[in-house]
């Protein structure tokens, strides 16, 4: 079953701690509003392989932001469904999947481990008095009995701040969809945003709509971070929208569209689908290296405000997904280019 707490933990960064045992976590500790949590962050995997992904996105910037800055302090349970500040690695358009890096738990030496990528921004948000964790995953406690890492009283904190679907196995229950966790630092001397994303190389990226459990006629994924030749990934890209046309409303919003493969493809059955879940049917042929500019029309909206927009094939897997935010959609008559 999906997790039981998912949430979000805005809050200020006490202390931190690496361990190095042999289920190794990065332990935060933080406090909002007179309460101490503790966020412990997975650096090694239980299955193999044993190295994370990893992603920091730096000066990150997504429209998801405008609704996650406006959270209380403390621990705030969300629903997991589109449209809110719920995360999926995979439709809510965050970052590409292929940017992720495999990186060790511990490695001898500075900055050349996952603990180390970790303080980097930790220590800067511990540094700043302004500075706040958004720690999304599944909230326990409060407990009866004290922190086992930093002590406190009583125990409470978050877990499971990395992606949640696509376990095969033992892990297999945790499955769900926007329910994934994630780390975001905001520092607001700078209106500075650092996202930080986790993920097991042993999950995979096209996942049921409704369980995030893998899908079986998928034969699998291929060397993580990268798609398989099975995999549609990247087959056709979304490389520019018309978000916010001149004139008056209703806007005649238009999305470009290139196929980067080596072979032409039918788009019958595809669709793109927007952030609310309205989805356009799409059709007709595009080859290879050729580019074709999509009218935009209901139940699908663009919008200038900010949004995502996700392409999927007949069988209804992901290809490419866009986002933008408000200041990008706000020049009339411009395109906006991924």
């Amino acid at each position: 079953m999906p997790l039981k707490r998912y949430g979000v933990l805005r809050a200020a960064v006490v202390d931190r701690r690496i361990e190095t045992n042999d289920t190794p976590h990065y332990q935060i500790h933080l406090r909002a509003s007179g309460i101490d949590y503790r966020a412990a962050v997975n650096v090694r995997s239980q299955q193999s392989p044993p190295d994370l992904l990893h992603l920091a996105a730096d000066h990150f910037d997504h429209p998801i932001l405008e609704q996650v800055r406006r959270l209380p302090d403390g621990f705030t349970e969300i629903g997991s469904r589109p449209g809110g500040v719920a995360i999926d690695f995979i439709r809510g358009n965050l970052f590409d999947r292929t940017s992720m890096r495999p990186v060790p738990a511990a490695k001898p030496g500075p900055d050349n481990d996952l603990g180390d990528f970790l303080d980097h921004f930790v220590r800067r948000a511990l540094g700043d008095l302004d500075a706040r964790a958004y720690v999304f995953g599944e909230a326990w406690g409060p407990e009866a009995k004290p922190d086992k890492i930093f002590g406190f009283r009583p125990g409470n904190g978050i877990h499971d701040v990395h992606m949640n679907q696509g376990n095969r196995g033992r892990f297999a229950g945790d499955n769900g969809v926007w329910q994934d966790g994630a780390l975001l630092l905001h520092f607001p001397a700078a209106d500075d945003w650092v996202a930080i994303f986790l993920a097991f190389q042993s999950q995979v990226w096209h996942t049921d709509d409704i369980t995030g459990h893998p899908l079986p006629e998928l034969p699998g994924a291929g060397p993580a971070p990268q798609p398989s030749s099975s995999e549609p990934d990247h087959l056709v890209r979304i490389v520019a929208a018309l978000v916010n046309p001149a004139g008056p409303a209703p806007e005649a919003e238009t999305v470009t569209l290139l196929n980067t493969s080596p072979r032409d493809i039918d788009l019958a059955g595809w669709s793109l689908v927007d952030r609310a879940g309205g989805r356009l049917p799409l059709s007709g042929a595009l080859a290879s290296g050729a580019a074709a500019r999509v009218p935009v029309t209901e139940p699908v909206r663009l919008g200038n405000g900010g949004g995502t927009l996700t392409l999927l094939d007949a069988r209804g897997l992901k290809v490419d997904g866009v986002a933008w935010t408000a200041d990008q959609g706000r020049r009339e008559g411009w395109s906006v280019v991924f």
